[in-house]
């Protein structure tokens, strides 16, 4: 079964990867090992068996920051056909020893996302709808959602399932791959485009007062968004833009 298309992965660039550790640790319930990469530090974050997320230091050459991967069928042929479309090439198609191929691109407005393309039999579970502690739902706020969607509906196939209007001049379009909401995408003017994760709490309400405890800073939420869920727009304790959903 191909996973084209489908988040896979999530990775944060932190300036100070103990503080990132404990708050997702605290929040979340990850536990962290390092990877044992040569020539740098990489650690993952885990629940149980599942791989859910990587950790390394914003002085690599990342400014602080989430990065979302989704699963390709071929890297190779995803880099061509994004880079035809208008993307900027971040990293070219590279081998990951023991996981598979992956890429690096920011789209035409100029959102950073990577792509991954798994080793047979390699689908992981970082991006589970129906577990707390992964990733849930994905934010792309852009200059131009015109422009991205069609960008993405070229790159991964992906739909619009429904526009719902957030004002007088905005629209949240949800994201829909193979009959499965996976995000939403919206115009903003005033910011640099970017994927925001988020990822899934027991509760919106708790996760409030614990992140707040953990150093971060909630913005807004929680919120109540269609479905009965609740969102809370998020700073984790680095100042990253990170968001959760959850039950009340």
């Amino acid at each position: 079964m191909s996973h084209h298309g489908l988040p896979c992965w999530y990775e944060l660039a932190s300036a100070d990867l103990a503080s990132s550790q404990s708050f997702y640790a605290g929040l979340l319930g990850w536990n962290w090992m390092d990877a044992g990469m040569q020539g740098m530090t990489y650690m993952l974050a885990g629940l149980g068996d599942t791989m859910i997320a990587g950790l390394f230091s914003a002085e690599m050459g990342r400014a602080p920051g989430w990065l979302v991967y989704f699963a390709v069928d071929s890297a190779d042929e995803t880099a061509a056909l994004a880079a035809a479309s208008g993307a900027t090439t971040l990293m070219p198609p590279t081998d990951i020893p023991g996981t598979g191929r992956f890429a690096l691109f920011a789209d035409p407005q100029g959102a950073a996302f990577g792509v991954l393309q798994p080793l047979p039999g390699g689908s992981g579970g970082a991006f589970d709808q129906a577990r707390s502690g992964t990733g849930n739902w994905h934010d792309l706020v852009t200059s131009d959602e015109a422009g991205a969607l069609a960008f993405y509906g070229k790159l991964f196939g992906w739909t619009v399932s429904q526009t719902m209007p957030m004002g007088p001049d905005a629209n949240y379009n949800i994201l829909n791959r193979n009959g499965q909401d996976i995000g939403g995408c919206f115009t903003s003017k005033g910011k640099a485009p970017f994927w925001k994760p988020y990822f899934a709490v027991t509760s919106a309400h708790a996760a409030k007062t614990r992140i707040t405890e953990l150093g971060g800073h909630v913005q807004s939420g929680p919120d109540e968004v269609p479905g009965g869920a609740f969102t809370l727009q998020c700073s984790d304790s680095q100042g990253v833009t990170v968001a959760f959903v959850g039950p009340a």
